[in-house]
């Protein structure tokens, strides 16, 4: 009898993790885009200029902590500012999208390493994956995706980047990661 507790127990808390780490992007504002083409974990999309926190990517945690010290106040105005989805790694830097509340305004960063950007609006073609973040994950979906714009005759105008949705507590499986590659227009 203390076995079958133990084991439904057991059940039960992995649910509620897994239940947890299923809605660990519920609330929180995302960046805007426009699907035009769908096929499979392929789409192409549209997305508008995005304002961009960004800093130098490092090996090990300091970038996100850069960045999240900007949005937790470390900004002129000392104002909080959301979280948004998805983090971006682009041009080997990490950058977090700023809310559109603050997309007109945007508080300066205190941190000379912090900067503020923006993106071109621009259409990309994406691949969406699950795991963990790593550069043969990295390369193996960027492979992907090339192959697929190869055999869908589209061309690419720009360098490839990443995006990721998920915080590092979300089991492997579960987690949202996306390879973009911008795209001529017309397409």
């Amino acid at each position: 009898m203390k076995t079958l507790f133990r084991v439904t127990l057991g059940l039960l808390a992995a649910a509620i993790s897994i239940a947890a780490c299923a809605t660990s992007r519920a609330g929180y504002e995302t960046a805007p885009y426009k699907v035009i083409r769908t096929d499979g974990a392929f789409e192409i999309r549209d997305y508008p200029e995005l304002k961009l926190a960004t800093t130098a990517r490092d090996k090990d945690n300091s970038s996100f902590m850069r960045l999240f010290r900007y949005i937790d106040g470390g900004n002129l105005a000392q104002e909080k500012i959301a979280m948004t989805t998805p983090v971006f790694m682009v041009e080997g830097k990490m950058a977090f999208v700023v809310p559109e509340k603050h997309k007109a305004a945007t508080p300066a960063p205190t941190s000379a390493e912090v900067m503020v950007d923006t993106l071109k609006a621009r259409r990309v073609a994406v691949y969406r994956y699950s795991g963990s973040p790593s550069q043969d994950a990295e390369a193996q979906a960027l492979a992907k995706l090339k192959a697929w714009l190869e055999q869908n005759k589209l061309t690419e105008s720009a360098a490839a980047f990443n995006a990721y949705y998920d915080p590092p507590w979300t089991p492997a499986a579960m987690r949202r990661n996306e390879v973009l590659v911008p795209v001529t227009t017309g397409q």
